[in-house]
C-alpha cells in the first residue's frame, strides 16, 4: 500500500472511531479499485454518506462532487470529512443538506 493511501485509511479508521465516541457502529466500508460508484468511505452512519480526505491541498468541490455522485443510489446526504495536516477535521455539507439538518435540531430544541 502507498503512503498516501495508508494516510487516507488511517484517517478512515480515525473518523470511524470520532463516530463510535458519539455512539455510532461506523466502520471502514469495503473497498476495490473499479469501485461501483457507490460506496461511501465509512458505513453504519444513519443518513449521511462520507467521504472522507486528509490531504493537504483541498479540492473540496471535487471531493463534494464525488459524494453527491456516489451518494444518489442510497439517498444519504453527501459529506466530505477533511483534515490537513496539524488540524482539526471539518465537515463539509451542501447548504439545503445542512438547512434540513439544522431546521430538525431546532425544531428538537424547540420541543424540549
Amino acid at each position: 500500500m502507498t503512503n498516501s493511501k495508508q494516510k487516507g485509511a488511517r484517517f478512515e479508521r480515525y473518523v470511524a472511531s470520532l463516530f463510535r465516541e458519539y455512539g455510532y457502529d461506523a466502520k471502514r466500508s469495503v473497498q476495490y479499485c473499479g469501485n461501483t460508484g457507490d460506496a461511501a468511505d465509512l458505513k453504519d452512519i444513519p443518513l449521511l454518506h462520507c467521504e472522507c480526505k486528509h490531504q493537504e491541498q483541498f479540492r473540496i468541490y471535487d471531493w463534494m462532487a464525488q459524494a453527491v455522485h456516489d451518494s444518489q443510489k442510497s439517498g444519504n446526504i453527501p459529506t466530505v470529512i477533511f483534515k490537513k495536516n496539524n488540524h482539526e477535521v471539518l465537515v463539509t455539507l451542501r447548504f439545503d443538506d445542512f438547512m434540513k439538518l439544522y431546521t430538525e435540531f431546532e425544531k428538537s430544541m424547540n420541543e424540549k
